[in-house]
């Protein structure tokens, strides 16, 4: 039998790699995004439109995946937004930070929380959060963001001791410089990063790079793992001398 997953954000970006890798490899795949996707997805995946940080539409697609497969097998949390502009710490408003937190984390937050319960009642399931690097690292022009994907991580703390106790593992993946549309404004600025030597591997990571990892969380392969970090950053994590 199948697995189901749901993949949030999966038209586009990162999302979009994970849900076509999954689809590849046997999966049933639902994702969700704030607009109609393209015809392609919609042959390949159920396609639901629904904006994370609404709890109405979060239930309506938790609801629309369980009326067509019954189950929630894998969830992977990726939704997840930029600020509209990169402002300094200093001048960054309100409503862009609350706009990134409703979206990046608070979304992210209750949507785990509704299919957690599924996956107790259906007695298995494995929760996969997208972070970034920017979980750790700082970025003073963008500090919601970096603030919100912390909040993730540590979200990822939280509900693993939670369903520990019923064998549900919930794993943190966290990019680095990842090729998608979010990252294509400041591609020339990263290509010298990467070219200078900021990644031990020199190269861009791609959403397939991300699918790989989520792929390999959802096999059920580390049953005496959970919370885990799994960096897919090409080594940026490392310290070096």
């Amino acid at each position: 039998m199948s697995k189901i997953a749901l993949v949030t954000g999966g038209s586009r970006g990162i999302g979009r790699g994970v849900a076509e890798y999954l689809h590849e490899h046997g999966f049933e795949v639902a994702i969700t995004s704030r607009h109609e996707a393209d015809e392609d997805a919609q042959k390949k995946f159920l396609c639901i439109v629904a904006d994370n940080s609404s709890a109405e539409q979060r239930a309506h697609a938790v609801d629309a995946v369980l009326q067509k497969y019954g189950r929630i097998d894998v969830l992977v949390n990726n939704a997840g937004i930029a600020p509209r502009v990169r402002a300094d710490l200093l001048d960054m408003g309100e409503d862009s930070m609350r706009e990134l937190l409703d979206v990046n984390l608070v979304g992210p937050f209750f949507l785990t929380q509704l299919v957690a319960k599924k996956m107790i009642e259906q007695g298995s399931g494995t929760i996969v959060n997208i972070t970034s690097m920017s979980s750790d690292v700082v970025s003073t022009n963008r500090g919601e963001y970096c603030v919100s994907k912390a909040g993730l991580s540590m979200m990822t703390k939280l509900f693993a001791v939670r369903l520990a106790e019923y064998g549900i593992p919930v794993y943190e993946i966290r990019p680095g410089i990842i090729a998608t549309d979010m990252t294509s404004k400041v591609r020339d600025k990263y290509d010298a990063l990467i070219s200078g030597g900021i990644t031990p591997i020199k190269r861009w990571g791609y959403p397939e790079d991300i699918a790989k990892a989520v792929y390999a969380l959802s096999l059920d392969l580390l049953p005496f793992s959970t919370g885990e970090v799994i960096n897919v950053d090409g080594g940026f994590h490392l310290q070096r001398l």
